[in-house]
């Protein structure tokens, strides 16, 4: 059976930067298992894999545009004044880091413009403009309606079966 949208494909994987450090690898988190046109793979990636079957291995690149985006292609925002340090000179290009107050985790973003009240600024994704080599070998490629063919569930979510739901 070959990779085709709406099959559940499993396979060994290494995303790296290219000619640079590793970012994702089945060696670290097992075999990746997924549903093969539902988006959740890098574009770029998932048409590198079509048509491929069970056994298969490939390695190649993937350019930035279709794995990550280029800095163009990423959301822009405005951002209040009052939310830098008042001594900070706001100038286009400018590029700072910081921490969402919501997760904490860390947000780059580059100035674009900047007003008395607020400075526009662009979300920039740390591999944004990189291009991304990788190498897979495909494990398995099924259909995902038979029983137990389905990828797991994203963690934290809860994904219900209707037919195993009860009227009540």
């Amino acid at each position: 059976m070959k990779i085709v949208p709406g099959r559940s494909v499993e396979l060994e994987y290494e995303l790296k930067v290219k000619g640079g450090e590793v970012i994702e690898s089945s060696d670290r988190s097992g075999p990746l298992r997924y549903v093969h046109g539902d988006g959740k793979m890098l574009p770029g990636l998932e048409k590198r894999l079509e048509g491929l079957s069970p056994g298969d291995e490939k390695q190649g690149e993937v350019p930035a545009r279709e794995a990550f985006g280029t800095e163009d292609s990423l959301p822009v925002t405005e951002m209040a004044r009052n939310a830098f340090p008042q001594e900070t000179k706001l100038e286009p290009g400018a590029i700072f880091e910081a921490k969402d107050p919501t997760s904490g985790a860390p947000v780059r973003f580059k100035i674009l413009s900047v007003n008395a009240a607020a400075a526009k600024v662009r979300l920039l994704h740390p591999l944004a403009g990189r291009d991304i080599e990788f190498r897979v070998k495909v494990l398995a490629v099924r259909d995902p309606s038979a029983p137990g063919n389905r990828p797991p569930p994203v963690p934290g979510m809860v994904e219900l079966d209707p037919d195993e739901l009860a009227e009540g």
